[in-house]
């Protein structure tokens, strides 16, 4: 399998709690489907104290997880928004 390009795509996307809203990372996303998954190299920023916990409601949003041999966030559904 090939590993995801480490440039990446330009667009930046927010990536926020569904819970209480408030603001996880500043990623930057290829393509225009749901957010599945985040690689780690591509955030920009990370505005999270505890990896895959949301700073304020303190709700798990995330499993880390290897894909491809990258290290990345694997979301759980319905967890996260993105604008």
């Amino acid at each position: 399998m090939a590993k995801p390009n480490p440039k990446g795509p330009t667009r930046t996307v927010d990536i926020f709690c569904a819970k209480c809203k408030a603001q996880l990372f500043k990623y930057r996303k290829g393509g225009k489907g749901a957010l599945v998954k985040c690689f780690k190299e591509r955030i920009v920023d990370d505005l999270t104290t505890t990896p895959c916990v949301c700073p304020q409601c303190e709700t798990t949003f995330a499993r880390e997880t290897l894909i491809r041999g990258t290290p990345a966030y694997k979301m759980i559904g319905g967890k996260v928004t993105m604008k």
